[in-house]
């Protein structure tokens, strides 16, 4: 339950008598029969997965209307709906690739060998016998004193670099990672494959290769076959994406040992040479040639946004934006047997808590001061495209956007006594979450993987670009009356077996007790900053502490 919190510190406002005693009842509606009536809606296979631009996204639009309008929340666009066009481009493609070392043709079986795809809006791309150079991680970081291209000619040239930062050792102890560089065990964006396509345009390469470790990228090489050799999506653009790298790519660790073995370089070497600022680009004695015919299609998906307005006129133009994607991977018809990505924890329960967090809400009276948006947005599959594109066309000015809280999955194995904080330093919505945390004797826990990058692959990063604090949690590992370590287990064999497979669905060993307990402490935070009296803010050696900073120069509080 719940516990009554007694508001502190100056990121709550003073409330009046009696209505702690409201908010511990509509938090009291989140239950865990509620979210698993809503996952088996949305997770059901007459849903098809809930691809964007497919019956399933009918479907799960309808479906999210539908329970907004039953709770009483207002739509949530100006124009008076519930939903916020996303122009798309679907691209299929139908790659084929020939990998050469010195002279000789490896065999390349598709997608097991490589992952070739482009996301230029062209019906076919090609590079032709491109020359291939190792880039080490691929990083142009000034503030760490890093390039790893050295002003080295890449254009129109294949690419090929390793996944994350480059792991520094700390010169005191080689055992830890030097925490001056990179961050130390936690990734930066340098880390993130979307950096590394970007600054492969930026330097003008024709195709960018990635090499896939399943430690420092935190799932399995077959993620990425099922996210990759299907209809893909990117946002419109009036240059049709000719700004991107032409082919974006990845090779498997063995791939790519065997092609660099016969290009006559040690990849082991090659790594451990990217460890050092002098690294230099090691150009190899390959080749590699991809041909990717596209089929395009334009497509308008849609962000679902509604709202409950704030109870202070002065203050209800300020907002609070709860989101949740409710897109998974859809259907594969190649596959035998099941074909659906049914996306039961990814992003069903997500959805479902943003769901019970708009009813709960729609039950406080009076509402909080500011004006709460609950906004499920799209395509986050593809690249955190719908909240991408709210993030660059607001329906509300982000200058006036308090925080974004985020939810990506939900825990289905029980009550848990702590919580993890994805990105854990980032901002002040840390200490608000602490003191709900403190008041219901929860444990507010750090990143347990920061290496793996977390805090970029999900909505809340595409916020944060725009300056914007965001939290984004994910549930803890000590499952109360459970083994010591049943929870990582949990949490690990979901990620080895069901991540982004068809078997993504419900189980009958879930209890969402534990992913509602969660909602309760999200809602408690929604709540004191949509009452506060200062705007959350990033903490110093945030990254996007500079940009928020220059948004705020104007508000009107500080």
């Amino acid at each position: 339950m719940l516990a009554a919190i007694v508001p502190g510190g100056d990121l709550t406002s003073a409330e009046p008598p009696g209505l702690d005693g409201a908010r511990v009842t509509a938090a009291e509606s989140i239950r865990a029969e509620d979210l698993s009536r809503h996952i088996s809606v949305l997770s059901a296979d007459d849903f098809e997965g809930r691809a964007p631009a497919s019956k399933g996204e009918e479907k799960t639009v309808n479906y999210l209307i539908e329970q907004f309008k039953k709770f009483g929340l207002k739509p949530g666009h100006p124009n008076g709906t519930f939903v916020q066009e996303v122009p798309l481009m679907g691209v299929t493609g139908d790659p084929s690739v020939l990998l050469e070392a010195n002279g000789k043709t490896l065999p390349v079986n598709l997608p097991a060998d490589c992952i070739a795809t482009s996301l230029r809006f062209r019906p076919e791309v090609t590079v032709e016998k491109s020359d291939v150079i190792f880039v080490g991680y691929g990083v142009v970081a000034p503030e760490y004193g890093w390039d790893d291209f050295k002003n080295v000619d890449v254009r129109g040239k294949t690419i090929v670099m390793m996944v994350g930062d480059p792991p520094i050792p700390d010169p005191a102890d080689p055992s830890k990672l030097d925490e001056t560089m990179f961050k130390g065990k936690a990734m930066t964006y340098y880390g993130r494959w979307t950096y590394k396509y970007e600054i492969a345009a930026a330097k003008g390469a024709a195709a960018a290769l990635i090499v896939h470790e399943t430690g420092p990228a935190g799932y399995p090489y077959f993620v990425l076959i099922a996210s990759n050799t299907r209809e893909n999506f990117d946002l419109q653009s009036a240059d049709g994406n000719a700004s991107q790298v032409q082919v974006q790519g990845w090779l498997p660790l063995a791939k790519a040992r065997e092609w660099i073995a016969a290009a006559g370089r040690d990849y082991d070497q090659l790594k451990q040479s990217a460890l050092r600022r002098d690294f230099q680009p090691v150009p190899l004695a390959a080749k590699a040639t991809f041909r990717i015919k596209n089929t395009l299609r334009p497509v308008n998906s849609r962000n679902v946004v509604a709202r409950i307005d704030g109870a202070d006129p002065s203050l209800r133009n300020e907002y609070v934006v709860i989101t949740a994607h409710w897109d998974h991977l859809g259907r594969n018809d190649k596959l035998e047997g099941d074909k659906v990505f049914n996306g039961a924890l990814d992003n069903a329960t997500g959805t479902a808590g943003l769901l019970e967090l708009a009813e709960a809400f729609a039950r406080l009276q009076p509402a909080p001061k500011r004006t709460l948006l609950f906004l499920a947005v799209t395509a986050e599959e593809q690249g955190l495209l719908g909240a991408k594109y709210y993030a660059e066309h607001p329906l509300y000015p982000l200058k006036g956007t308090l925080a974004n809280i985020n939810m990506d999955g939900l825990n289905p194995w029980g009550r848990t006594k702590d919580i993890e904080v994805i990105g854990f330093g980032q901002s002040t919505l840390e200490d608000v979450l602490q003191k709900a945390a403190d008041a219901t004797g929860r444990l507010v826990t750090a990143d347990s993987g920061p290496e793996k990058g977390r805090f970029f692959r999900s909505d809340h990063f595409e916020f944060a670009k725009q300056g914007v604090p965001g939290l984004y949690l994910k549930g803890g590992t000590f499952v109360l009356g459970k083994p010591t370590g049943y929870g990582q287990k949990k949490i690990d064999e979901y990620t080895e077996r069901d991540y982004h497979k068809v078997s993504d669905e419900m189980k009958p060993d879930w209890d969402l007790s534990g992913g509602a307990d969660d909602l309760k402490l999200l809602f408690e935070v929604s709540w004191r900053v949509a009452n506060g009296d200062t705007y959350p803010a990033w903490k110093a050696g945030s990254e996007f502490k500079a940009r928020r900073e220059a948004m705020m120069k104007d508000a009107t509080i500080k």
